[in-house]
């Protein structure tokens, strides 16, 4: 990101606080997001015109033409999502906050993964204390943040092993603690801070977007993120999320 940064702007930002260079990648991923928009709009109105046009072409021309235009409008319809997530990474998030339940919500998001876990054969396993108590967080935004971190740990396994989705109370008791544990080759740790920047990858798969957006829910909810090597080997990231005050009577 810092790189990035550096070469947009002309200026050494690596001095700079990472609160003030979020901010700045947010200002130009904003105006990225718009400068694309603008003739997308356009080609998207060209393309319906030669759809239109295509309608008083003769039948033996017509079908290949137009499969050519869905082809084109399917990549634009492709950037405009790409576009639309520019956008919704550049504005702050809003949390809409309520009680929520850790064990129903980890048991959703292994529901949502596990076929994709079963077809590469990956196990999926869930660890949930029964005195942990719910969480005050927006229930969409953390759904996303474990299910990017699930997706994630399943791509480093790739074939063949273990993912681990843990919630534990961290002592004395202010903070939930999330795991998601996997036996993937692991992180180089030289990059354990980098991982969580915008479009950093190493994997064939994914768009370097996931362990990003994933921190930026933790910071909007006051928590953390961090990730780390296992002794026996495998990842583990660690999402921490502060635990509702509860005033003595």
């Amino acid at each position: 990101m810092n790189a990035a940064l550096q070469e947009t702007l002309g200026l050494d930002t690596s001095q700079l606080a990472v609160s003030e260079r979020q901010r700045l990648l947010s200002r130009l991923l904003s105006q990225l997001a718009h400068e694309i928009r603008n003739p997308l709009g356009s080609l998207g109105v060209h393309v319906q015109l030669l759809e239109e046009d295509l309608s008083r072409v003769s039948p033996p021309i017509a079908p290949q033409i137009s499969g050519r235009l869905a082809v084109i409008r399917t990549e634009l319809n492709r950037l405009d999502g790409v576009v639309r997530q520019f956008l919704s990474l550049a504005k702050p998030s809003v949390v809409n906050a309520q009680p929520v339940e850790i064990a129903e919500m980890l048991h959703q998001v292994k529901a949502l993964l596990e076929a994709d876990a079963t077809r590469r054969g990956i196990e999926l396993v869930i660890v949930v204390p029964r005195d942990v108590p719910p969480v005050s967080a927006d229930p969409g935004q953390l759904t996303q943040a474990l299910v990017n971190l699930v997706i994630n740990a399943i791509q480093a396994v790739d074939r063949k092993g273990r993912v681990e989705i843990e919630a534990r109370l961290e002592e004395p008791r202010e903070w939930l603690c999330l795991e998601v544990r996997d036996t993937g080759p692991g992180i180089d740790l030289t990059q354990h801070t980098a991982i969580f920047e915008p479009f950093f990858t190493t994997k064939a798969e994914g768009s370097g977007l996931g362990l990003w957006i994933t921190q930026q829910i933790a910071l909007a909810h006051g928590g953390t993120i961090s990730a780390t090597n296992l002794p026996a080997g495998g990842a583990v990231f660690t999402l921490r999320l502060p635990l509702p005050t509860v005033t003595a009577p």
